[in-house]
């Protein structure tokens, strides 16, 4: 048995064999998220030999789920964006399953029904099909609907994984179409609560990639929901052979020079590979190289924005109270605040997910989840003192009832069976991201690369968002890094490239 094999049983590709004193890889991906299982099916896939590290017990790392009281919670994912329906091709979900071999029956996906962006004097409705927000456009914003489609066709004409492209803020590109301050506004707000690193704006390729994810492609959600999208890599990279190590992640990465080398797990094993694929972070992936803390005078940034969300199960669906939406975003301003707040967290803006709100429905109870932007430091501040942050959960979880009730006046205390509410101190402590931060570092980098040869990034901190573009970093990175020769000359049926879309 090979390292790690004994106490996971998984058994290598046929006709491979590993000794059992043999502590070389062809390549270490650091943490089993979206992104680093993706990245070690492709490799394996390749007869790679693959190890995959991860600290916790359970995969997905932000998007993940939990057993309470005999229910299973998702954590994380609200929606599976980048919809596609079977047989639609060159979405970027049908390339994903295709890269990864995995058939699209066995998402057992099913689309939203409609979501909605509410501001206070006006509410835009939007679905999988562009036409239903054009048609909002034209009602609530009549005098836009040349700018919107002006912008529409610019952002299908623009490259929005192209690695080279330059950074520019979205706001100053989409002032350039659209003049209406709120309408700007509204179309912002999906976007950036779902992925921005940013305050307030992000990068205009973010952008581009989160418009054509949740405006043209749209929600789905798994049957099982993200415990089934897990499921499916957990197969997969028992399939190809790779290994998976849980409880046992990455205290060291060892570096000659501006070279890595290998790293030292927290269970003290020195593991040698000339490839580190890293989903943990930029600055968390830099912070596990002790030269770099005390030589480097520049990191990137740790990013801001975290939240909290509180989880209700109810007796009753929310369609059978009144509320068909699948997600929605609430702010009661003009504008859209996304910023750290001052205070623990901010009320004044929320998405509210409704799963039942799909077209097929397999739950068997009404479930009702509330993100809030929170403050990091102040959460951290009072988390020793047991009594202060339970004071302050309870009043999240008031102010996220109230905030229910606002959309489902029907509600009644006693129709609430169930809830739970995660802080920012919960993401920094399942997540290992500094400041529980959700989206990673402001400072991405494109292709993955670091100041050390062999260690790139995957995952958010590379630049892809969501579901479906975390698990395309992952596979671009491992293309790009450790499969460019095989790739280009692989057969022309599979269509392997480098680029994720």
């Amino acid at each position: 048995m090979g390292l790690f094999k004994e106490e996971l049983k998984i058994t290598p590709p046929m006709g491979r064999h590993f000794d059992p004193l043999d502590n070389t890889y062809d390549a270490i991906i650091i943490g089993a998220g979206m992104s680093g299982m993706a990245a070690a099916i492709r490799l394996a896939m390749y007869d790679k030999r693959v190890l995959l590290l991860e600290r916790h017990n359970i995969s997905g790392g932000l998007n993940s789920y939990y057993n309470r009281k005999k229910r299973g919670l998702d954590v994380g994912l609200h929606a599976l964006t980048n919809f596609a329906a079977k047989g639609e091709r060159r979405r970027p979900l049908t390339k994903l399953l295709k890269q990864l071999r995995i058939p699209y029956e066995k998402l057992e996906l099913t689309p939203q029904f409609e979501s909605l962006v509410s501001f206070p004097d006006v509410s835009l409705r939007f679905s999988n099909n562009i036409e239903l927000l054009k048609a909002e456009i034209a009602q609530n914003f009549p005098k836009e609907v040349d700018n919107f489609e002006r912008l529409l066709k610019h952002i299908l004409g623009f490259n929005e994984v192209a690695l080279d492209n330059e950074f520019m803020m979205a706001k100053d590109v989409v002032d350039s179409f659209i003049s209406d301050h709120s309408l700007r506004e509204m179309i912002f707000c999906p976007l950036l609560i779902y992925g921005s690193a940013w305050e307030n704006d992000m990068d205009f390729s973010q952008f581009v990639i989160m418009f054509k994810s949740i405006y043209l492609e749209g929600f789905g959600r798994s049957r099982g929901g993200v415990r089934r999208v897990l499921e499916l890599l957990r197969e997969r990279l028992k399939e190809v052979g790779a290994e998976v190590c849980y409880r046992n992640g990455v205290k060291e990465i060892l570096t000659h020079g501006d070279q890595s080398i290998g790293v030292i797990t927290d269970r003290g094993q020195e593991v040698i590979a000339p490839l580190i694929l890293s989903c943990a972070g930029f600055p968390e992936t830099l912070s596990l190289i002790p030269k770099h803390q005390s030589h480097s005078s520049k990191s990137p940034l740790v990013g801001k924005l975290s939240f909290t969300e509180t989880i209700f199960t109810l007796n009753d669906r929310p369609k059978d109270l009144g509320l068909d939406k699948t997600i929605i975003f609430h702010n009661d301003a003009q504008s859209y605040s996304y910023q750290r707040p001052q205070d623990f967290y901010d009320k004044r803006s929320a998405v509210i997910c409704l799963p039942n709100n799909f077209i097929d429905d397999d739950y068997q109870e009404g479930v009702y989840r509330l993100t809030m932007m929170a403050n990091y430091d102040l959460w951290r501040a009072i988390h020793e003192d047991k009594s202060a942050y339970n004071d302050k959960k309870n009043s999240v979880l008031k102010d996220s009832i109230s905030i229910m009730n606002s959309y489902m006046p029907k509600l009644k205390s006693e129709d609430i069976t169930f809830h739970d509410v995660f802080t920012p101190t919960s993401v920094e402590r399942y997540t290992g991201h500094f400041g529980g931060c959700v989206y990673g570092s402001p400072d991405k980098s494109r292709d993955g690369s670091t100041p050390y040869r062999g260690l790139f990034i995957c995952g958010t901190d590379q630049g892809f968002l969501g579901i479906v573009g975390s698990m395309l970093s992952g596979i671009s990175m491992a293309n790009l890094h450790g499969l460019m020769n095989q790739t280009q000359t692989a057969s022309s049926t599979e269509s392997m490239t480098t680029s994720p879309l």
